[in-house]
């Protein structure tokens, strides 16, 4: 099927979420027991977070949610709006608008769901000599209900869509609407693009992986998700021989093979796709040019993506995807230069 980037066919569906971006260094983390680099759910002893971090120092405020920023960057590369789309639920309150209006503003197209009874999520991301390590308090992002999906006005926009992304992290809200989403892709030949997200994804919600991988074409991963997979799995610890066993995992679309592609930060990002595996080296960046990682697997993915929806070749939507990382890590959180300087 031959894409040309038009009006709403590209379409995110996840947790929008209003990241709270702080230095805060490796002694607030150990405060909190926090992994640097994880990502996790905040559990009861994580929520005065939240109200701390204003009270340290600067705090960034910027639209985030994985999925919505994988839009928001597309969108950026793209340079022509509304050609993405973005679903999940938020609260109704100042945060929301605030989503809202950033993601307008990138040429995103958005159809919240709201929930006027809780708060739009927040996202703590607590930046550590460079790496960054995600508090998410979901908010109204975790009351997202397949009804909203289920309504003539998002049928439509599901409809006129022929490329689909959704991340891990929304297992953990809508797992019935993913289903969904993937049954509608592989009926109608569409396509659907799935990020493994984080590792406790993989280990603590193994079963709706696993009822949704079978209808993914594209697999994304970085390498720390790659190793819980292979673990998890039993498929051992060889990010090609865990990429290949996730190509050939059961498929329902049996049209298209699925691909796979793992990113390693600065190592070669590797892809699985037709039997064979190639690397490909991302941008070398000096690290004194790093700012902080925050969004750096978001953007790739957004770049990937601006180059699929207009059906360029894998090369070259793997190079719109490092040129996006590229740019989003030399700034603070998942925010963008005024231009791109790419070209298709």
């Amino acid at each position: 099927m031959s894409l040309s980037a038009s009006e709403g066919v590209l379409l995110g569906l996840g947790n929008p979420l209003l990241d709270m971006s702080a230095d805060v260094g490796h002694a607030y983390l150990a405060k909190y027991d926090l992994k640097e680099g994880t990502a996790l759910l905040a559990e009861p002893k994580h929520m005065p977070i939240y109200g701390e971090l204003p009270t340290l120092g600067q705090v960034d405020y910027i639209a985030g949610g994985a999925a919505q920023n994988s839009m928001r960057v597309a969108s950026w590369l793209l340079n022509k709006p509304k050609v993405a789309g973005y679903i999940g639920c938020v609260g109704n309150d100042n945060n929301a608008k605030i989503l809202r209006q950033e993601c307008e503003k990138a040429g995103v197209s958005v159809h919240y769901m709201e929930d006027a009874s809780t708060a739009t999520g927040t996202c703590a991301v607590l930046i550590a000599e460079k790496e960054r390590t995600l508090c998410t308090n979901l908010g109204a992002a975790n009351n997202y209900k397949i009804s909203h999906y289920q309504t003539p006005e998002i049928s439509a926009i599901v409809d006129k869509a022929n490329v689909f992304y959704i991340t891990g992290y929304f297992l953990t809200v809508s797992p019935d609407t993913i289903v969904e989403v993937g049954k509608h892709a592989a009926e109608k030949n569409k396509t659907f693009i799935f990020n493994l997200a984080a590792p406790f994804i993989i280990q603590f919600f193994t079963d709706a992986l696993k009822a949704t991988l079978p209808y993914v074409d594209i697999v994304f991963s970085n390498e720390s998700e790659a190793a819980a997979l292979g673990e998890k799995m039993g498929w051992g610890s060889d990010l090609h021989e865990i990429a290949k066993k996730l190509a050939g995992w059961d498929k329902v679309n049996k049209a298209k093979s699925r691909t796979v592609v793992f990113t390693q930060g600065a190592k070669a990002t590797i892809v699985f796709r037709d039997d064979a595996v190639t690397e490909f080296k991302p941008i070398p960046l000096a690290a004194d040019k790093i700012v902080d990682l925050n969004g750096a697997g978001d953007s790739f993915v957004g770049g990937f993506l601006a180059g699929f929806v207009q059906s360029q070749p894998l090369e070259k939507c793997i190079a719109a995807g490092h040129y996006c990382a590229c740019e989003v890590i030399q700034r603070s959180g998942c925010t963008l230069p005024e231009k791109a300087d790419f070209s298709f």
